[in-house]
């Protein structure tokens, strides 16, 4: 008797953990978004931006250098110095780059690298360089004072967007006549550069959030949450107020190289690629372009699994 209560016990059970788990999957078909369940080998599919697999975190970095060497090579055979857009983030590649640059005597005496962005204090000016968070810092400790002095880009060419003069990144790709590549990896909520989502209420169609320019701007909560963790966990020590070039800027651009190593990435890459092109999230606009190229890290890749934990 005890056997068959036992397994009674048992069967029903079993019966309420499948209806649980067919309810449970139920639920999920109609709360999240189709593009959340999008496979790995389906990313992109049907639309120009082509997509890269890689490894982890140090093949996408060493990917990346290679792909800013190869940019400065193939403008030095013809004739001509590379403009550049980068980023800070991702970071590993700039140690890997200014090795390659001195193993192999690359000058970039006529290379101008344009970084996307800088934080800014709360009256709009550039943090201090010694700032922890200062991309400007950054990219000259990891990077520019990597380099040997005789190979290095002149300072004139190392760039960022001022806050006090708006109108000169614009004036510069004017005189070099075009953005050759843009580099760059996609926020939490789809930003590109510091270039942030359309608010909720705001108006803004597609044409007028493509040809927003160079500009200082608040940092959206997102933003600031998400690169807190990545810089110690304090949202309090991250500045309010940016400088970032446009998405007029990087749109224009002759080739985008867009790169994602953060296993969050993983849903903003599906929502980037498979939602709506919208300004809502600015890196769908990726796929307007004619020439884009998304590489990603495996874990990035793979879509996300979306449960507590």
């Amino acid at each position: 008797m005890l056997k068959a209560d036992t397994t009674s016990l048992i069967t029903e059970h079993s019966s309420l953990i499948t209806d649980y788990f067919g309810y449970t999957c139920r639920a999920m078909d109609a709360v999240l978004p189709r593009y959340l369940s999008i496979s790995a080998m389906e990313l992109g599919r049907g639309h120009r931006v082509r997509i890269q697999i890689l490894g982890g975190m140090e093949s996408v970095a060493q990917h990346l250098a290679e792909a800013v060497f190869g940019e400065i090579m193939e403008a030095q055979r013809n004739g001509r110095g590379a403009t550049l857009i980068v980023p800070v983030g991702p970071v590993d590649q700039f140690p890997i780059l200014a090795k390659m640059i001195n193993a192999r005597k690359l000058s970039c005496h006529e290379t101008v690298f344009i970084n996307m962005d800088e934080y800014l204090t709360e009256d709009d000016r550039w943090i201090p360089q010694e700032h922890p968070l200062s991309f400007r810092g950054y990219m000259q400790r990891a990077f520019y004072d990597l380099i040997d002095p005789a190979l290095a880009p002149p300072p004139e060419n190392r760039v960022f967007p001022n806050p006090q003069n708006l109108g000169a990144i614009p004036q510069l790709i004017e005189a070099h006549g075009v953005v050759d590549a843009c580099f760059g990896g996609i926020g939490i909520n789809g930003h590109l550069a510091f270039n942030e989502p359309t608010e909720p209420g705001e108006s803004c169609s597609l044409e007028e959030f493509a040809a927003r320019p160079t500009r200082v701007l608040n940092l959206s909560r997102e933003t600031r949450t998400i690169n807190s963790v990545t810089v110690g966990g304090e949202i309090s020590i991250l500045p309010k107020r940016a400088v970032t070039v446009g998405m007029k800027e990087i749109l224009a651009s002759r080739r985008l190289r867009f790169y994602c190593n953060r296993p969050w990435q993983s849903a903003v890459v599906r929502r980037a690629l498979h939602g709506p092109v919208t300004p809502e999230c600015p890196a769908s606009l990726l796929r307007l372009h004619a020439d884009a190229v998304l590489t990603v890290a495996e874990y990035v890749a793979a879509p996300p699994d979306i449960r507590l934990r």
